[in-house]
């Protein structure tokens, strides 16, 4: 199925302002889903956000797993970190997955969920059907191969304003990090970039009508911004933010968090299958503050984890 984009005319989505709660971390069986349609269309009201800027940022993360579900929660910024988890629903076994972007169709009928991942050598993307009641429904469509070399993918969608545009990162084992141009259904490559042997983990924590910045650790446990110009012949720029600290973790899940570019971060440990949550200022090399929340009472199993969001959101953490 021909995945729909919808174009956004209106920009300003303001981040919800800081807020932590020390209340008691809380953890148990997953709670009963609620719909999925129902929560992207709060999110995208108004009145919402605003009574969200009054409450602790909450991180929505997501992660398919090896048996071939979807599980997410509800990670509350708070020392420890409390968490809600959702009953999981089925999916398609996949090796590693990018953003899940909620969006509605043109005549507000239908809200649905998309993304990328990989299976195998494949590059397929979902669409998953949000019903009212009942479980999500996903449906997938294969839209590449030969990427049986890319150990993490990342997607960035700027929406918010114009020029638009959405790209994918592949970063391949052969230490090169590669970018495509997503257009309608198709790809185009927009070449590479060497210099990356060493890093292991990314995601999109700024995008901007000029630029998108990933964030990414390396083997060491180093962590980095890598700002990468819209124009394909321009260079990205790296940044040192921490030297060491995050060698254990191989998923990075960002969302914004604040008025001032704050993130939430949520990384997770897939050996011990634990997930930590920190805040942290807007990207500003070493000059950046982190502040970590602990230990997240929830299990990430997951094969990868990753950022359920909105088609209309923006990053704009560096």
């Amino acid at each position: 199925m021909k995945l729909q984009r919808l174009a956004l005319a209106a920009a300003g989505l303001g981040l919800v302002a800081v807020s932590v709660s020390s209340a008691p971390a809380t953890a148990g069986t997953p709670e009963p889903r609620p719909s999925m349609a129902s929560k992207i269309a709060g999110e995208l009201m108004p009145q919402a956000k605003s009574a969200a800027a009054a409450g602790p940022c909450i991180s929505w993360v997501g992660w398919p797993t090896a048996a071939g579900t979807v599980q997410d929660a509800d990670v509350t910024a708070a020392k420890p970190p409390r968490a809600v988890t959702y009953e999981p629903f089925n999916y398609v076994a996949t090796r590693t997955n990018a953003t899940w972007y909620g969006a509605v169709n043109a005549t507000g009928t239908q809200y649905y969920m998309y993304g990328l991942f990989l299976q195998g050598s494949n590059l397929y993307r979902h669409t998953t059907y949000l019903p009212e009641e009942g479980a999500p429904v996903p449906t997938f469509k294969k839209v590449g191969t030969g990427w049986t070399s890319f150990r993490s993918i990342a997607t960035s969608n700027y929406s918010v304003a114009q020029p638009r545009h959405a790209y994918l990162y592949g970063l391949n084992t052969n230490g090169s990090l590669y970018r495509y141009a997503m257009i309608g259904a198709g790809f185009k490559s927009l070449g590479s970039f060497p210099g990356f042997r060493g890093f292991k983990t990314m995601t999109v924590i700024s995008e901007t009508a000029t630029y998108d910045t990933l964030l990414m650790t390396t083997n060491a446990g180093a962590l980095w911004t890598v700002r990468i110009p819209v124009s394909a012949s321009t260079k990205p720029v790296l940044k040192l933010i921490r030297s060491s600290g995050w060698a254990a973790y191989e998923s990075l899940v960002v969302q914004g968090c604040g008025t001032r570019g704050g993130s939430l971060i949520v990384a997770v440990d897939h050996n011990t299958q634990s997930g930590y949550q920190y805040a942290m200022s807007k990207a500003n090399g070493t000059a950046t503050a982190i502040t970590a929340y602990g230990k997240i009472p929830a299990v990430f199993n997951g094969v990868n984890h990753v950022s359920f969001t909105t088609h209309y959101d923006q990053l704009v953490g560096e």
